[in-house]
């Protein structure tokens, strides 16, 4: 488990995602859609079309 500080804040995006974006293109939509500074600390979580995870 990964320990998450109790100030953090967790946003999950409902829905599918474009992860072709990059990192960028991500903290790109979450300045443009949320208003909020994706350096800022807080925990955002995508899903990808798949939905699968890749080991």
């Amino acid at each position: 488990m990964i320990p998450v500080p109790s100030q953090v804040r967790i946003w999950l995006a409902a829905g599918r995602t474009d992860m072709r974006r990059g990192m960028q293109g991500l903290a790109l939509q979450v300045q443009e859609t949320l208003g909020r500074d994706p350096h800022a600390g807080d925990i955002y979580v995508f899903r990808g079309r798949s939905g699968q995870f890749v080991s």
